[in-house]
């Protein structure tokens, strides 16, 4: 799921300040510690080869964050593809992959524990 900024409700504007809420934006039910996360990635950067190994070969982190700049595709367990770009909101149920179509800068917030796990499996991947 993600959302463009400009399609978010205005709640509430008055001089120098706009707030936009959307609500019911994923569940973080039970999910414990997060973490803020701040990712730079270079277009071609693909994370399927990375995710091997884990469950269904796919992130199984929820993530909810900003696409600051740039453009990636998320591809889901279905097979199915959503383009985030520049100023949209998303959230990532667990079970995707990610694919960078342009250079990008992300901010994301990740359950601690589980995104750790992840990102623990691709230093592995890396370094075999």
């Amino acid at each position: 799921m993600k959302i463009s900024k400009d399609k978010i409700k205005v709640k509430m504007e008055i001089p120098g300040a706009v707030i936009r809420q959307h609500i019911n934006f994923g569940d973080a039910t039970g999910l414990s510690t997060i973490s803020g996360e701040y990712f730079s990635l270079s277009k071609g950067v693909d994370t399927t080869p990375l995710f091997m190994g884990l469950e269904g070969n796919l992130c199984q982190c929820p993530h909810w964050g900003y696409l600051i700049s740039g453009q990636v595709t998320a591809t889901d367990t279905k097979g199915d593809k959503e383009i985030v770009e520049a100023n949209d909101l998303f959230y990532w149920p667990p079970g995707h992959n990610v694919a960078v179509d342009a250079d990008a800068e992300i901010i994301m917030f990740s359950p601690q524990k589980l995104h750790s796990h992840v990102i623990s499996h691709m230093i592995d991947k890396v370094n075999q």
